[in-house]
């Protein structure tokens, strides 16, 4: 029971600090408003770690690269935590124990970056019904961007409707079935 309490706190701590670097880098990518209140919580939540790293790991060709070296860190303790807690012999794994486990934190950085895109999709679609002119479309804009602009140069809208998230949310969840899930079953085999 203790076991399942620290796995819950665990990832809930490690899962939440890697989302909150994984938002602050991406909406640095894609140039969200900074002054955004959605920015700032990002920045505020994150600034204790990232500040320091830079100072050791500058950013490369734009890239806020200390921010995704965080959040590759905090998967990497997130699977290390995960599998201590269950009383894996971490001392004395080999090698392949340890590559799996940088495996599975790029995995985890690449499902939650897709989550991330997805939701953000989502939610733009069904504030956009609701009520287009919240404090967060702004950023959700920027996020999405990316994505759904193409799109919307291609996909003719169906009476009115936009259906360029419809399409990013089927692709997103073919990424994820067909590439991320079989990569992390793969990894955790060699468990």
């Amino acid at each position: 029971m203790i076991n399942n309490a620290l796995q819950f706190l665990l990832h809930t701590v490690l899962g939440l600090f890697t989302l909150a670097l994984l938002l602050r880098f991406y909406l640095q990518l894609t140039r969200a408003p900074f002054h955004n209140p959605v920015s700032q919580a990002m920045v505020a939540v994150t600034n204790f770690a990232v500040r320091p790293v830079r100072r050791f790991i500058p950013g490369i060709g734009g890239l806020d690269t200390s921010t995704l070296l965080l959040a590759f860190i905090a998967q990497f303790l997130l699977q290390v935590g995960s599998l201590w807690i269950r009383d894996f012999p971490l001392l004395v794994a080999d090698n392949t124990i340890w590559i799996a486990l940088l495996g599975l934190a790029f995995v985890g950085l690449l499902k939650l970056s897709i989550y991330i895109f997805l939701y953000a999709v989502l939610l733009q679609a069904i504030l956009s019904w609701i009520n287009p002119h919240t404090i967060i479309t702004p950023v959700l804009d920027a996020l999405t961007r990316p994505l759904l602009r193409p799109l919307r140069n291609r996909i003719p809208t169906a009476g009115g409707f936009d259906l360029s998230p419809l399409v990013v949310f089927i692709a997103a969840q073919l990424i994820l079935i067909v590439l991320i899930t079989p990569m992390e079953q793969q990894l955790l085999r060699l468990f």
